[in-house]
């Protein structure tokens, strides 16, 4: 089991002990998704899917309280920003931008990278390095400003 993983069960019995139900609910939904992706590839879930699964439905919160506000449900949309702080605590620290560039530079280097038709090579050398601790949206939009 992985280290984050674990980390979340724990927290889901500490959850259930102090009765704070919205924590519990967002660690069981967190957990859900772990075991909907063993269940549907039959495969033991890894550290790096369990980042992958965490971010990805921190962006779906995003999105989703969005949503929300422009509609007006602003009750709604705060239930959507506390699931968010409650899995952020989860994911590895995130990167700041000095630390995403000196990354870019560096991959730019190892690939010998000229042309904005390079980014995919370079995307795939620092996508592990960068897993969860960036947006990858962000990035790319980084190595081409590095790249133009």
């Amino acid at each position: 089991m992985s280290e984050i993983r674990a980390r979340l069960v724990e927290d889901m019995k500490t959850s259930m002990k102090n009765k704070d139900k919205n924590r519990l609910s967002t660690i069981r939904m967190a957990l859900a998704a772990f075991k909907q992706k063993e269940v549907d590839e039959r495969v033991e879930v890894t550290e790096d899917d369990v980042i992958s699964i965490l971010t990805k439905m921190i962006k779906q919160r995003k999105d989703s309280a969005e949503q929300f506000k422009r509609a007006g449900r602003e009750e709604l949309a705060q239930k959507e920003l506390d699931e968010i702080e409650i899995l952020q605590v989860y994911l590895p620290k995130p990167l700041s931008e000095d630390e995403i560039i000196e990354i870019i530079q560096r991959a730019i280097l190892e690939v010998g990278a000229s042309s904005v038709k390079d980014m995919g090579k370079i995307m795939s050398v620092i996508k592990a390095e960068l897993n969860g601790r960036a947006d990858m949206g962000k990035v790319g939009s980084m190595i081409k400003s590095q790249l133009s």
